[in-house]
């Protein structure tokens, strides 16, 4: 029986390391609203918007058709960069669960932005501390 190398070893580690580092990265979408930004990540996709930028905010049932520049689906997830072949504008996509309500933000007045939690009330609940901080945020200016 041969022993393996140590280095095959440490390398199949690695591997195994960097996958579920990329797994936990892409398996939310990852968010923080601090000093009037609010920042949203997933995997390599990240959006960063101040407030006061944010032009308009819906709940919607369904997206657009799109064609994707990068990114991915998987299974009721979506994730990635699309193109709008109309406007030719770039659309974020950070939903969680395409069967749910998805959050609309308009942005820098074109740049648009979809996103959701699995749990629609999750979705709710952010959306309305969204809403309302943009509308602070808003009369501050």
């Amino acid at each position: 029986m041969k022993k393996r190398h140590w280095l095959w070893n440490l390398l199949i580690l690695l591997t195994l390391i960097v996958c579920l580092f990329a797994f936990v990265l892409h398996y939310k979408n990852w968010y923080r609203i601090e000093e009037g930004e609010f920042k949203i990540v997933s995997g390599i996709y990240y959006q960063k918007v101040p407030l006061h930028e944010i032009d308009s905010l819906k709940l919607v049932e369904k997206v657009p058709e799109l064609e994707r520049s990068s990114g991915f689906s998987w299974m009721v997830a979506e994730k990635g960069v699309f193109v709008d072949s109309i406007t030719q504008s770039k659309v974020y996509f950070f939903v969680d669960d395409l069967a749910q309500h998805k959050i609309k933000v308009v942005h820098h007045d074109s740049l648009r932005m979809f996103i959701n939690f699995k749990d629609s009330l999750q979705t709710q609940d952010f959306f309305e501390n969204l809403q309302r901080l943009v509308e602070q945020s808003n009369k501050s200016n």
